[in-house]
């Protein structure tokens, strides 16, 4: 970046090199310019340009009214450096998205550093910051025809910052404590005995009861229509709000339930097929301990909690995986013996012939409404302002919003067939742990 190159244009000042020709394009040209093919250390380098000046004009602003001030030392988040400033400054825009951009999940409202962005500006930044892998691909042979397997997968990280991971972290083991002090209904929660290694992860039930295996009443595998659990907590359903909004989960596939599982180290889920009493796409979002999901249409039981495939995707911790299409109906999926604690939440939402006889669509949740990601597809009216005041870094976040806008209009492939068995585990019925007793009161309305 630094030095010129010998100039054949001039700048109106009669200079040369890089800055007369930066000067001779236009805004959408040098933003391309500015925005393309650097490598780590010039990104690194103009990100601290940027705070720099970001930095001096807070420092003036703030210190218009006074005579002198003290110096302070600063730490650019991508270099490390130390950077001088004047006290006392504001916050840096989006130096710190975690503390700075905690939007409110679960209804803590903006913190007390919040750099005087609105809400819907702090919005843009952390949307702008989502990270979505969705070119999964491993080609296997069905049915005589070779098929991308994992089409239709996807993982989004950076959807929850750490303090909205631990807000839900500690909203769970919560709700473990409710269960285990029979205050939750009684088929919400189960708690298994641990008899061998990879059995006996906690799990907790939202929306439906669902049945893995067919159990001694001889119900098969799917959901208990006659039988009721606790319905979504709060904090769920501001997830759930936060997976649609920032386009993670289509509006057509709301989610109406979920399911907890809480491992112990050597936990695992065994080879299977989600049930078609679920529609497709559906998530699991991960906490605590990263871990590999495996795929592929032929997964093996090597031994107890311990399997193999063809394809492993690590889940980072925070992440959002999105199963759709061939990644959930053609491939199996696992998650062999946990290294350490782990956490999943995955959200399914009812096929409308199968909800609980009891069950009543949450309102709630029918008007989430997509974030607009780019001035052309917001509606007549809306005004969306700019998100710091510096018209570089905006037109950096507004471009990259505008590719997540585009990425999102590449749907998964939908031709891929559903498999002809509902019952698609690959195991027995210990391999899922046993729901709760049932409950006393429910009533058959077969």
């Amino acid at each position: 970046m630094a030095g010129d190159i010998p100039g054949k244009l001039t700048d109106p000042a009669g200079r040369t090199g890089n800055i007369g020709l930066l000067k001779t394009l236009n805004r959408d040209e040098l933003l391309e310019v500015l925005s393309q093919g650097f490598c780590q250390h010039c990104e690194a380098l103009l990100e601290e340009r940027i705070h720099q000046l970001l930095n001096k004009r807070g420092s003036e602003s703030g210190s218009e009214s006074t005579v002198t001030s003290n110096n302070t030392l600063i730490s650019n988040p991508v270099t490390g450096k130390q950077l001088a400033r004047t006290s006392p400054p504001p916050p840096p825009p989006a130096a710190n998205s975690d503390i700075l951009l905690n939007d409110g999940l679960g209804g803590s409202g903006s913190t007390s550093s919040d750099n005087g962005l609105s809400e819907e500006q702090k919005e843009h930044i952390r949307f702008s910051q989502v990270v979505r892998k969705k070119d999964f691909v491993h080609m296997e042979k069905i049915n005589g025809k070779s098929m991308n397997v994992l089409k239709g997968l996807e993982l989004h990280t950076k959807v929850f910052n750490a303090e909205e991971q631990k807000k839900i972290v500690e909203c769970v083991y919560n709700l473990q404590r409710m269960g285990q002090k029979g205050q939750l209904r009684e088929r919400t929660y189960s708690e298994p005995r641990k008899w061998m290694r990879g059995k006996g992860r906690v799990t907790i039930q939202f929306g439906c009861c669902y049945n893995y295996a067919v159990d001694k009443n001889g119900n098969p595998p799917g959901i208990l229509r006659e039988e009721e659990v606790d319905p979504l907590p709060p904090l769920f359903k501001q997830m759930i709000k936060r997976m649609v909004r920032w386009h993670v989960l289509p509006t057509m596939c709301v989610p109406n339930s979920c399911i907890v599982n809480i491992y112990d180290e050597g936990d695992c889920i065994p080879p299977h097929i989600d049930h078609h009493d679920f529609l497709r796409p559906f998530c699991t979002v991960s906490f605590l301990t990263q871990c590999n999901i495996l795929f592929g249409s032929g997964l093996k039981i090597v031994s107890p909690g311990e399997f193999s495939g063809p394809v492993s995707i690590p889940l980072p911790i925070g992440s959002v995986l999105i199963l759709n299409g061939n990644g959930a109906d053609i491939a199996k999926h696992c998650v062999p013996a946990v290294p350490g604690k782990r956490i999943s939440i995955t959200f399914r939402r009812m096929d409308e012939s199968k909800l609980p006889y009891s069950f009543l669509p949450d309102l709630e949740l029918s008007r989430i409404k997509p974030f607009i990601v780019s001035p052309s597809s917001a509606p007549q009216g809306h005004h969306q302002k700019p998100v710091i005041n510096s018209s570089f870094v905006k037109a950096i976040v507004q471009q990259n919003q505008h590719r997540n806008d585009q990425a999102i209009k590449d749907k998964p492939d939908r031709e891929a067939a559903k498999t002809t068995k509902n019952d698609s585990f690959l195991c027995g019925n210990d391999d899922f742990p046993p729901l709760g007793k049932a409950s006393k009161g429910a009533s058959s309305r077969r």
